[in-house]
């Protein structure tokens, strides 16, 4: 407690003069104005000090607060960083360009690595080896509509991660008109984690007939 401000506290009673009558007061003796320890004159060295106080705690807390979002911020950014690996990045094909040169003749045991968006296949079966790639113009049961690479240097991203991958992909696609004189359905592929290790870094999306080979033409625009 500040004292600085309050008088001290008289050590005896002041005495009032003598008068001719009485040598010795004996009524009640009035005590010099004073200010105890603790009197409401006190009050303003205390309400002083409590508004520093106020005021000190509420910079505290203030900087409390500011520096708590600075590392929420921070922890926030770190983490966006490890969240995304580079398997997000990677190119999505739709569209053939330039356009896609017909085909004079089929092309027989085709491996998968060599297929081209805009490819068209003969008796397709998605998790053949190798299958024949024929014209467009000719009847086939699949063609290769869109599909999406990942990096060379891409991590394996697990098989649903790829699943979701290859499903963007499918909806992603674009057709022409030529697709609505079939019944055509949407099949994917993807590399497992063996044809991952191989180098395999593409997802295919094709449309496939599941009467056979009754496409005549090239489904895309």
């Amino acid at each position: 407690m500040n004292h600085q401000d309050v008088p001290d506290r008289p050590v005896e009673p002041p005495q009032l003069p003598s008068t001719p009558q009485d040598s010795v007061v004996t009524g009640p003796v009035p005590q010099q104005a004073a200010t105890p320890q603790g009197s409401a004159e006190a009050s303003p060295a205390h309400s002083t000090n409590r508004g520093k106080a106020w005021k000190v705690s509420f910079v505290v807390v203030l900087v409390a607060v500011v520096a708590g979002l600075l590392w929420l911020a921070l922890w926030l950014q770190a983490n966006a960083d490890t969240a995304a690996p580079s398997n997000a990045n990677g190119a999505l094909e739709t569209a053939v360009t330039p356009a896609a040169t017909p085909l004079a003749a089929p092309r027989e045991a085709v491996p998968p690595a060599e297929y081209a968006l805009g490819d068209c296949f003969k008796d397709f079966e998605p998790e053949a080896l190798a299958t024949t790639v024929v014209p467009c113009a000719t009847g086939h049961s699949a063609q290769l509509v869109s599909l999406f690479r990942y990096p060379k240097d891409a991590t394996y991203p697990g098989a649903d991660a790829m699943k979701a991958k290859a499903l963007e992909a499918c909806q992603a696609a674009v057709l022409g008109s030529a697709a609505n004189d079939y019944t055509l359905e949407f099949q994917r592929s993807y590399p497992s984690s063996t044809s991952w290790d191989s180098g395999d870094r593409r997802v295919d999306c094709y449309v496939t007939a599941a009467a056979g080979n009754v496409i005549n033409a090239s489904v895309l625009p």
